[in-house]
């Protein structure tokens, strides 16, 4: 039922494939997990089929070694009539051990769209404790700040000339 799917976490181990020439976790394979997770999470929340929109502030805090358990949480933190912000955190932890680290944080935004992908609306998601709403207003100002830096990329773009 729409509205009522607000977060999923995905459990797995890190694996020799995912390695980069470093020999720790690939950046590009973590930013596949963090999407697999938060479309989950936003189309659970939607109900039906959602769009990325906007991945912002992926800071990469520490890597992640191969036979690692890797964990993948997703949440709505904040929704407008047809998107959702969704925060990802990923952690990480030995087998042997129970101390978990936080690896990688960003924040995600989906839209809900119908077959014809045109935006459709999704239930609105009202924060019920003090951690959840500092979590939304996160997501709003992080909304202010895309606008200022989309406008920066939209002047810069039209000063520069397209790739030949």
């Amino acid at each position: 039922m729409p509205g009522t799917l607000r977060d999923v976490t995905f459990r797995f181990l890190a694996e020799p494939t995912d390695v980069n020439f470093g020999g720790k976790v690939h950046g590009g394979a973590v930013m596949k997990w963090i999407d697999q997770a938060g479309y989950a999470c936003a189309s659970g929340w939607a109900g039906g089929y959602c769009v990325t929109v906007y991945v912002g502030g992926i800071q990469f805090e520490r890597p992640i070694r191969v036979g690692q358990v890797v964990e993948v949480h997703a949440q709505v933190v904040h929704t407008g009539s047809t998107s959702m912000h969704v925060a990802v955190d990923v952690s990480a932890r030995d087998t042997t051990h129970a101390a978990v680290e936080r690896t990688t944080h960003c924040l995600m935004v989906f839209v809900a769209v119908d077959d014809a992908r045109q935006p459709v609306p999704v239930p609105a998601y009202v924060p019920a404790t003090e951690e959840e709403r500092e979590l939304s207003d996160y997501a709003q100002r992080m909304m202010a700040m895309r606008k200022q830096i989309e406008a920066e990329r939209r002047a810069f773009l039209a000063r520069c000339r397209a790739p030949a």
